[in-house]
């Protein structure tokens, strides 16, 4: 064997061996779903020798399931277009101006990345306690949006900043307005970036434990990640519930992924090229 060969052998079963390992909790996860509670004790390792559905009736019976995806997917798909948007927009004239009030922006922009989540909890809930938006859609959104845009704001600063900037000045030959020229020239060249950024987003929203436990009350408008710890509770958790449970909070995410996977792999190889 050529030390060629074995480099590109040792390559592939490296790459084999992570996807496996990824997988293996995954994997692990659904097959106990279909197993009793009783044959999860005696061999917590083995397969489901039959595939019992018992265990999903009892969570759909118990957790107002679609109800709480419905919310997630509304909450998820308003952050995403809001964070993009006026991620966008504060970043256009940000990349074009060199003048030192945009440099000190930028450097409280990424402030703010570096800023942990925890820290907002306290001025966030008091803020909106005193706006009347605790237990709303429109709190939870403004919240999860205010968290996301400094993260769309430098990520979108850096990829207009390599666009020629020859487009905006033919534009404007045209005597095109500042707004023409984002909405008909940048907006639709940032179509990598959005498609980049709304993974990260989409991740962080759907998955968030914090935000909706703090500013939703009640039950009809809670997200899939609080029907799951409510379904679940925290003093006695029952491996019959746990399992069919993590695969149903994850369930939507992960059908989205799979149905729009080429989407977003193109959209993240476009930014790396560009």
């Amino acid at each position: 064997m050529t030390l060629q060969k074995f480099i590109s052998w040792a390559a592939q079963a490296t790459m084999v061996s992570t996807v496996i390992a990824m997988l293996t909790p995954v994997i692990y996860m659904i097959a106990m779903s279909f197993r009793t509670a009783a044959e999860i004790i005696e061999k917590p390792l083995g397969l489901p020798e039959t595939l019992y559905f018992g265990n999903y009736a009892n969570a759909l019976a118990q957790m107002p399931y679609l109800r709480s995806v419905f919310n997630s997917i509304s909450i998820t798909l308003a952050v995403t277009l809001l964070v993009a948007l006026l991620g966008s927009m504060a970043a256009y004239p940000l990349a074009r101006r060199t003048s030192r009030f945009s440099r000190i922006v930028i450097m409280l922009v990424a402030l703010g990345l570096a800023t942990p989540p925890f820290v907002t909890i306290t001025p966030i809930y008091v803020i909106f306690r005193n706006l009347g938006l605790l237990d709303t859609y429109l709190g939870v959104i403004l919240a999860f949006t205010a968290l996301n845009l400094p993260l769309a704001v430098f990520f979108y600063t850096s990829f207009i900043g390599a666009i020629p900037k020859e487009l905006e000045e033919a534009a404007k030959l045209d005597n095109c307005s500042d707004w023409q020229i984002y909405w008909h020239i940048i907006r639709p060249l940032l179509g990598p970036a959005t498609a980049t950024l709304s993974l990260f987003v989409t991740l962080m929203v759907w998955n968030d434990f914090t935000y909706p436990l703090l500013l939703l009350t009640s039950p009809e408008k809670f997200t899939v990640m609080i029907s799951v710890y409510r379904f679940l509770g925290n003093l006695n958790v029952q491996p019959d519930q746990l399992f069919p449970a993590a695969v149903l909070g994850s369930l939507p995410l992960l059908v989205l992924f799979i149905f729009f996977q080429r989407r977003i792999v193109s959209g993240v190889t476009a930014g790396a090229v560009k």
